[in-house]
Formats: C-alpha cells, sequence, structure tokens
C-alpha cells in the first residue's frame, strides 16, 4: 500500500499504532520512495528499543513524537474550557456535550 503512494509524499500518522506497518514504513523511508513521514504514535507505547520507528530516527526523513503532539497551549485551554462548562451544567442539572 506505501507503494503505491506517489514518489516523495509523506506519510503523517496522528491516528493509532499499528495502522502503519512500520517495517514496511521504514523499507518506504530506506529507499527513498517516500519523502518523508511523521507519527504520532507507535505499535507499541512506550516503543521498545528495537521497534523499527526507533530505527527510522536515525534517517532525516523520519520525526516520532510522544502521542502529545495534540497537546498545544491552545488545546488544553480548549479542554479545560470545555470540563468547566460541563460542570456548571451538571450542576444545573443540564446535560452538556455528553456522549450517550
Amino acid at each position: 500500500e506505501l507503494a503505491a503512494m506517489p514518489t516523495g509524499a509523506l506519510l503523517i500518522n496522528t491516528a493509532r499504532g499499528g495502522i502503519v506497518d512500520d517495517q514496511a514504513l521504514l523499507q518506504a523511508l530506506q529507499q527513498q520512495h517516500l519523502g518523508g513521514a511523521a507519527s504520532d504514535v507507535a505499535s507499541q507505547e512506550p516503543p521498545q528499543a528495537d521497534d523499527p520507528l526507533l530505527a527510522a530516527l536515525s534517517g532525516e526523513n523520519f520525526i516520532l513524537t510522544p502521542h502529545v503532539a495534540w497537546a498545544s497551549d491552545e488545546a488544553m485551554q480548549r479542554l479545560a474550557d470545555q470540563l468547566i462548562d460541563n460542570l456548571e451544567a451538571f450542576m444545573r442539572g443540564e446535560s452538556l456535550r455528553r456522549v450517550r
């Protein structure tokens, strides 16, 4: 499937580890089929010493972040604001942003 991507394409995985075959990704990077890749996830968290993604870090075309790349100051503030809104609604006996 990675070979079907255009040569030089960039792959970004912020979803879940295991969605991308780590060995196939490492091979596509080493063969320079992909222009680069970035991942915020690993198949096993935390990654083990023999994880292919850690091996990919030795190249210049791969970035691995610690599954918290989403946690900007702005994102954390939005979460805090939503939490406060939900607590205040609960205290009023209302339901707000409730998953059923």
